[in-house]
Parts: C-alpha cells; structure tokens; sequence
C-alpha cells in the first residue's frame, strides 16, 4: 500500500511500491499466510503510526486522550492526529514529505499566530494562522514542495495563501476531511483487548 512516505518519488516510477509489489526478504512472495483478526488491526495501527511519523506511546496518548472525549473514538483519534502542526505543515504544501514538513517544525522555521513553534505535536485550533519564516520563502526546497502542491486539492479545513506561504486553520477536521486509506474502527478495537 502507498502511504506516499518519500515525497516526490512516490509520484515516479521509481516508487518501491510499484516496482516491487510485494514483502521484502527471501520469503516475500510467499503468499501462504493471509492476515487476520489481531494481524490485520497491528498492521492498521503501524500503518497510521508511519503515516504521522510518531512512536508507540505517543500513539498510545492520542489514543488515551480520544477515548475520553466525546464522539466516535476512532475519529477523535484521527482529528488529532491530523491537528499535528508538522502534518499540518505538510498539508498545506510547505514540506515534500512528512520528514520533511517535521524537520522545517524542529529547525524552528514555522511561526503559529506569528510566534516561533518548534514542537511537531503542537495541536493547532481553529483560527490559527500557521505559517513560515520570512528567510525560508526564498528556499529551493520550500519552493519545489510548494510548486508541487499546487496542482493537488488542499484539504477543506485549511485556507492555504501560497503566495505569502501561510495557511489558515478554518475548523477543526472531520473524518470526512482525512481522505487518508485508514479503517481506525480496527485501531479502536486492537486498543479494546
């Protein structure tokens, strides 16, 4: 499955996944197995771990925090995974890959509500107005990322200003808005064991 991981090289044919469609190793193309039951939710729940780019007990606290709001748990889940500032970062366009979108958050580039963050886990609000330093509009890599993002459709929460590189965070996201390949109902039930 794609999870678009490497930026730019998901998009060409050197793309792993479509040179090579199955497991890597010698007993890859072993097809004899077929993932079930607590397999099929650990895959689920890795996949989305690699997708935000955050380890295990990170995971756990979404998951923990998501549990006692109110709502759909799963969807509580993903709407603050995707709150994230560096996914933020990257939803807008500013970083090629979420590496990178994390990396422009640690170095201290991005500003939220004109204040320097350079925390990737920061939740953004509705409201909010994330942006990047002055310094970083003139950046080769910020604009090959930013050129590339204009022809892909911005999620609807977000009113991007590529021009001024800022973005605006309208509302909160809904499970409608994450147009991501997850089934977060397996998560939910991995985490109910």
């Amino acid at each position: 499955m794609k999870l678009f991981l490497k930026g730019q090289r998901c998009f060409s044919e050197k793309c792993a996944v479509e040179k090579r469609s199955w497991a890597p190793g010698e007993h890859g193309k072993d097809t004899r197995s077929k993932t079930l039951g607590y397999g099929l939710q650990l895959r689920e729940k890795q996949k989305v771990k690699r997708l935000y780019g955050i380890l295990e007990n990170q995971f756990r606290n979404y998951f923990e925090k998501a549990v006692q709001q109110r709502g759909i748990t799963g969807e509580r889940l993903l709407t603050s995974l995707e709150r994230r500032l560096d996914t933020v970062v990257l939803r807008a366009g500013f970083g090629s890959s979420p590496s990178h979108a994390r990396q422009l958050v640690r170095h201290g580039h991005v500003l939220v509500n004109e204040k320097k963050v350079n925390i990737p886990s920061y939740l953004v609000s509705a409201g909010d107005v994330v942006g990047l330093k002055p310094k970083l509009h003139s950046n080769p890599q910020v604009q090959m990322s930013v050129d590339l993002a204009a022809g892909q459709a911005f999620p609807k929460w977000l009113e991007v200003d590529k021009e001024h590189l800022k973005v605006t965070v309208r509302e909160l996201p809904r499970r409608e808005d994450i147009r991501l390949p997850i089934e977060e109902q397996l998560i939910v039930e991995l985490y109910s064991k």
